[in-house]
């Protein structure tokens, strides 16, 4: 999976931004922190929710289970709004 073509990535005082060109089927601004920011670094290319995971825990530290569902709910926003190829 990777970010859809479709979706530009931005970072802004330390806030991460997803912006749609106007071929997105989605209108409107997505906000969201460093995280989210690492999480869309990784989509930039094919990935899986694994890779992305991985990445957190080389940046973070935390539980990964923990970093793993922030993750999924971070990619099931993304793919609602049509940012996501799979």
């Amino acid at each position: 999976m990777k970010l859809n073509p479709d979706f530009l990535t931005h970072t802004m005082d330390g806030a991460a931004l997803v912006v749609p060109t106007s071929d997105a089927p989605f209108h409107g601004l997505v906000q969201g922190n460093k995280t989210v920011g690492v999480i869309l670094e990784c989509l930039e290319h094919d990935t899986t929710e694994q890779e992305i995971v991985d990445t957190l825990c080389e940046r973070y530290e935390g539980d990964r289970a923990e970093m793993a569902q922030d993750v999924a709910d971070v990619i099931a926003k993304l793919r609602g709004i049509g940012a996501i190829d799979d």
